[in-house]
């Protein structure tokens, strides 16, 4: 609750320093009135429902946040959407990105797992983090979907979606560069665009982005700031439209990215998380610490009038080439400096291939009855090799040298039909039906060895497995409209993920290879409403969502290790809420946050909390009544945003960012000492100068300005993996400042 009275009061701040040009703002607001008269002003249009709506007419909880939100603060990443979105998490570790919504999520450790969070880049599902790169520049905007959505996304929405939608093709020549310096990460970062009509019937748009910064953490071992990151995206998206019955856009994205160094810092068992920024980690037998990713994303999608009637064809394949290469800072706490030697490493490369195809035909808008049906079709490759190497200076009286490597392999494939209809009873009342049945099928095999050393300091294993079974996930939903612009509704549905294979834990066999699908059930309610006229838009929901067979992989500490496997049932229930104010020209105000109680139902066979006492073990644990981990009750942010228009043709806009969370644990034992992140505010500010059509603009941007350190994720190394245990934490990027420049012709 601390946490979220300081992301008010700094939001409250942040206004009151907008409200300082209230005054020339206001001249303007008696000549132009207020937005009373237009009503949609301030309209938002999303695709969640597959065909084009007002965000307020949509009955789901969700929040979208524009490309230009993103593009303003130097976004570079899913992580970034966290700041605008409540109940939304991203987890940030050496491995994968993970996104959890309403507490749901799929861990990280288990590099296999397919999320319980969906992204989809332009209608192509992209389940693997890897496979998000080039998608987050040169945005229109980002849907975020709270609760199961897996009647019309379906590919593994058990939890939520997030679709994101890049810019298209526009009807006539523009363009733009931005090129902005950050002075405490010490590099560049370059991107812009060109885009417009070739012929009558053809137009293209091409995007680009450049990175290079150094990190914001000294590595004293290397003389270096971790993670230094080098990153080249780019993107050809060419739309051909012949008649008005008939488009097609095609979307080619490129993407290379290098990190230099990791995010891992040492810190004391006895102690509070207070994370420093420095490090020692040499390099391992294994190479260089980092991450090297390549990947490709091809999408094609065309839409051909049959009638009053609308089939659409979306047609993707993605591919990525990544390699991982672990180390953990070797600093002992509180020792002055001293360091042992890198005992642990590991790496893990990695090569996915997908093609996916959809068919969905939309009947036209207007009538009693109205409806979306489709197919789906997708199959893909996925190859993970673990290198495991250990340096041990003193392991059962003697040191140890040696290294196991593992090889997992996927192949899968799923179909699904889907549909959804909506009939009007009146013009007021709608009620909504959705039945999606998916079918996957999945074969795998896990095998490791023993690369050199004494002895095998893990298990030996091998494993084999098949999967092949369906899943139905309906929704209904009751829409009532109670005045104009104002909406109630009411939901219940289904959503599912499919179960899959261990990739990476060594010691894995044909018993503890396969586990579950995983199902959730979701009952919600809200009401949406724009008021004034559109000066006031305001939205409320309340939700309840029911996990079975959780899919979960928790670290084990004392035989560092990994327990994967399906947890009983877990619940969240809570409140969601946002709230827009255009009170007059030149200033708006946006407020959004949420609240949430999630605990297992039951857990049995759970791994051992840090809390609980020392004989526990899982043959006999159960959490039942417990939190899962990286769950806060309070998230919420404010953005404010005012603007000053001088006389000779130039305006200066100033936009301040509060958000923040109450406190978590981010370590998988829930340790409340290290394991603990405390609740935080983080603030970021842009100052822009610009001429009045935006045409050049010069602006100074400030994000984490308070130098909040927090982590991301914290685990206990222990004895004698390394001479003196300790933990380890995952730093979050601290305060830094840029200067960036553009223009637009």
């Amino acid at each position: 609750m601390k946490a979220l009275n300081r992301i008010l009061l700094s939001g409250a701040a942040t206004g009151a320093m907008l409200m300082a040009a209230a005054p020339a703002m206001a001249q303007d607001a008696a000549a132009d009135a207020p937005l009373a008269q237009q009503d949609n002003a301030n309209e938002i249009i999303v695709t969640a429902q597959k065909r084009e709506q007002s965000l307020q007419d949509v009955p789901i909880s969700m929040e979208v946040v524009s490309g230009q939100k993103l593009a303003d603060f130097n976004s570079n990443d899913i992580k970034s959407v966290m700041n605008y979105t409540p109940n939304v998490f991203v987890q940030s570790t050496a491995g994968n990105d993970v996104i959890y919504i309403r507490g749901f999520g799929s861990p990280p450790a288990n590099f296999a797992f397919d999320q319980s969070v969906s992204l989809y880049v332009d209608g192509v599902y992209a389940g693997r983090s890897r496979q998000a790169q080039a998608p987050f520049f040169d945005l229109q905007r980002v849907e975020v979907l709270r609760g199961p959505q897996g009647a019309l996304f379906g590919k593994n929405t058990a939890a939520g979606a997030v679709s994101v939608v890049s810019a298209g093709p526009t009807s006539t020549p523009e363009g733009e560069f931005t090129a902005l310096y950050n002075f405490d990460q010490k590099g560049v970062d370059v991107s812009g665009y060109v885009s417009g009509p070739i012929s009558e019937t053809l137009s293209a748009r091409l995007a680009y982005k450049i990175v290079q910064q150094d990190g914001y953490i000294y590595n004293r071992a290397t003389d270096h700031d971790d993670p230094e990151i080098r990153q080249q995206l780019a993107r050809l998206t060419l739309r051909w439209e012949p008649s008005t019955d008939f488009d097609y856009t095609v979307k080619a994205e490129y993407a290379n990215k290098d990190v230099i160094g990791g995010i891992t810092v040492s810190s004391p068992l006895d102690s509070p998380q207070d994370p420093h920024t420095n490090r020692y980690l040499e390099r391992s037998a294994l190479g260089d610490e980092g991450t090297q990713t390549e990947s490709v994303m091809l999408s094609g999608t065309g839409n051909i009038a049959l009638g009053d009637y609308t089939l659409t064809s979306v047609t993707g394949y993605s591919w990525f080439n990544a390699n991982i290469v672990n180390g953990f800072d070797q600093t002992i706490p509180n020792s002055g400096g001293a360091v042992t030697n890198n005992s642990v490493y590991n790496s893990f490369p990695e090569r996915f291939d997908q093609f996916s195809q959809e068919l969905r035909i939309l009947s036209p808008t207007g009538r009693t009855f109205e409806f979306i049906a489709g197919v789906y079709y997708d199959h893909s490759n996925y190859r993970l090799d673990q290198l495991q190497g250990f340096d041990i200076e003193d392991l059962f009286g003697s040191p140890y040298f040696g290294r196991i490597d593992s090889r997992f392999k996927q192949k899968a494939e799923s179909w699904s039909v889907f549909g959804q209809g909506t009939l009007n009873i009146t013009d007021a009342f709608r009620a909504i039906g959705s039945l999606r049945y998916t079918h996957t099928s999945k074969d795998g095999s896990f095998a490791s060895h023993l690369v050199y050393g004494p002895f095998a300091i893990r298990p030996i294993s091998s494993a084999e497995g098949s999967i092949s079974e369906g899943n139905v996930d309906p929704s209904i939903t009751l829409q009532y409209d109670i005045a104009r612009q104002v909406m109630l509704y009411a939901t219940y549905g289904r959503g599912s993920k499919s179960g899959g294979f261990v990739s990476n834990t060594l010691g894995t066999t044909d018993a503890t290879f396969t586990f579950e699908p995983e199902r959730s059930t979701n009952y919600e309610a809200g009401i949406k409403s724009t008021l004034a006229g559109g000066a006031v838009v305001a939205n409320l929901s309340v939700y309840k969502t029911q996990f079975k067979d959780l899919q979960v992989s928790v670290y084990q500490p004392a035989s560092s290790s990994y327990l994967t496997g399906n947890a009983a049932s877990a619940t969240s229930k809570g409140i969601e809420g946002s709230l827009s104010l255009f009170p007059f020209r030149n200033f708006d105000i946006t407020a959004s946050g949420a609240y949430q109680d999630i605990k297992y139902d039951d857990y049995p066979g759970a791994a051992c909390l840090a809390s609980q006492p020392a004989t526990c073990t899982p043959a006999t644990n159960n959490l039942a009544g417990y939190s899962p981990a990286y769950t806060s009750k309070w998230t919420g942010s404010v953005t404010a945003h005012g603007r000053i228009e001088f006389a000779n043709d130039l305006k200066l806009d100033i936009t301040g960012v509060a958000a923040g969370r109450s406190k978590y644990f981010d370590s998988d034992d829930q340790s409340p000492i290290y394991g603990l992140q405390k609740g935080y505010v983080k603030l970021d500010l842009r100052v822009q100068l610009s001429d009045r059509d935006e045409r050049w603009h010069l602006a100074l941007v400030g994000k984490n300005l308070t130098n909040e350190l927090t982590t991301g994720s914290a685990f206990r190394l222990p004895f004698p993996i390394t001479s003196v245990s300790r933990a380890i934490l995952y730093l979050e990027p601290a305060r830094n400042i840029s200067v960036e420049a553009g223009f637009k012709f």
